[in-house]
């Protein structure tokens, strides 16, 4: 009967564990792989990637796809439900992950930067619509300008500065 105990706990180990793509190996997802799964929906992970700076060109090349994506990591403690999300946000949001982690803010909760991956105007309680594809031009500006016009400084020098301070939204 031991026996009998022991294949199946074995078995259902190499079940439970065997069987997931890439997003389990967290160490060697790469941005193209995590786009390539967000884009298939198939990104099950709970949480953001453990990216870090040196990620967020990779991460930029996205940032003006239109592809909508349903299968995406969101924040636990959120009391609202983020059915969809345009790629192009949705990639700036572990960029600013990165930034968040890198100065310690209090606003994170594991990984994520905010509740969710939404856009909402700077001065009010007001959710930016995930059709406005004018402000996520700006706020696909502002993260790759501020980026790059950063680019010739090392990253602890300029990861205090908001790359979205400048505009009318917030995450």
């Amino acid at each position: 009967m031991k026996k009998v105990i022991l294949v199946c706990l074995c078995a259902a180990m190499l079940g439970l564990g065997g069987c997931r793509d890439d997003v389990d190996n967290k160490k060697s997802l790469t941005v193209e792989r995590y786009v390539e799964l967000l884009k298939q929906n198939r990104y099950d992970s709970l949480d953001l990637p453990n990216f870090s700076y040196s990620d967020i060109p990779e991460l930029l090349k996205y940032r003006d796809d239109q592809h909508v994506i349903t299968t995406f990591p969101r924040n636990p403690i959120s009391s609202s439900i983020l059915i969809e999300c345009r790629l192009g946000v949705y990639v700036l949001w572990p960029i600013e992950s990165i930034r968040a982690r890198s100065i310690n803010s209090e606003a994170l909760v594991m990984r994520f930067p905010s509740q969710n991956a939404v856009l909402w105007y700077r001065n009010s309680y007001e959710v930016v619509p995930e059709s406005d594809i004018l402000a996520h031009n700006v706020v696909s500006s502002a993260y790759y300008n501020w980026w790059y016009s950063n680019s010739a400084a090392s990253f602890d020098e300029f990861k205090s500065i908001d790359p979205l301070a400048q505009t009318v939204y917030r995450w």
